[in-house]
């Protein structure tokens, strides 16, 4: 398997990639999946490993960083801007079509949690995508408005909202808006705000076990007002007859968002659920990952 770095534009905004090529000879260019990460990633971590993973079984894989995050440019950097996250797919899939070692009629999306909502959103619309997959996939946007396990008081969206409103103010008088901290300072503190989930989540992002420098820690303000109205899910009956696998956690605090999905979905539809495996195991812990990626492989080889 071989990695380069290479960029592309989006609505005007470079994006960074590292795109993985098969070592393996091939009769003909590759089927190519673009992999998206998770929300506040990077391309070198969870969507790195599952693109680096799916190249050395026979695909062409894009992993690359969202616009106004990672080495991707766009300001305000730290932005979540939904509309701009499903544009970077599409612009991706732009991108692997006019690659030589590409088959333009063979490309899949995998999205990785919050990129699991984008990559449904992109996929409903673009009809270039011959299937899609999610792994431990939601709509950040709900997340945001509902919580992870969807029980969260509608207050807490509210306070969110008010902050917002009030940094828009603060950068209209030429003041420094502030950002909005992903994380708490400890392990600990982020149990007493989220339980097991917001734990393993401050552990793949602020230990070493995942930590990387260009990770997103803080998020900008319009983050929140822009995902108040948005809906990654609005699309998915637009997908089918196109196939659709979403691969959950039993575990996984998220899966009433998977179900949803399923339940919406036209076409071809498959939740699978890796036993004994929470959210963010399947990010990288090993025997989760490689369950994961044993299905996706079966999967696009069938579908593209």
């Amino acid at each position: 398997m071989a990695r380069i770095n290479v960029t592309f534009d989006s609505a005007g905004i470079d994006i960074a990639a590292h795109l993985h090529t098969p070592d393996a000879p091939a009769a003909g260019p590759w089927p190519a999946l673009v992999v998206g990460h998770p929300g506040t990633g990077v391309k070198e971590q969870s969507s790195g490993l599952y693109a680096r993973q799916l190249a050395e079984r026979g695909f062409v894989t894009l992993a690359f960083d969202a616009a106004h995050q990672g080495e991707s440019g766009g300001l305000p950097r730290g932005l979540e801007d939904p509309a701009q996250r499903v544009e970077d797919f599409k612009a991706a899939v732009s991108f692997l079509s006019l690659r030589q070692e590409v088959d333009a009629e063979r490309i899949g999306l995998l999205g990785i949690c919050a990129s699991g909502g984008y990559s449904l959103a992109a996929a409903g619309g673009d009809h270039r995508v011959g299937a899609v997959a999610t792994v431990s996939g939601v709509d950040v946007a709900r997340q945001f408005r509902l919580g992870a396990d969807g029980t969260q008081d509608p207050a807490v969206f509210r306070s969110l909202l008010d902050a917002a409103a009030r940094a828009r103010t603060a950068a209209a008088r030429g003041e420094d808006p502030g950002a909005l901290p992903v994380f708490p300072e400890s392990a600990e503190q982020a149990g007493a705000l989220g339980g097991e989930h917001a734990v393993e989540g401050f552990e793949y992002y602020c230990t070493a076990r995942g930590r990387h420098g260009r990770s997103a820690k803080t998020l900008a303000w319009p983050s929140v007002d822009k995902l108040a109205f948005f809906d990654a899910f609005h699309a998915v009956p637009l997908i089918g007859p196109r196939p659709l696998l979403q691969i959950v956690g039993s575990r996984a605090v998220t899966d009433w968002m998977a179900v949803d999905v399923h339940q919406r979905a036209t076409g071809p539809k498959e939740l699978y659920r890796i036993e004994g495996a929470s959210h963010v195991d399947l990010y990288d812990r090993k025997e989760h990952v490689d369950a994961a990626v044993e299905k996706l492989t079966a999967f696009f080889t069938a579908n593209l």
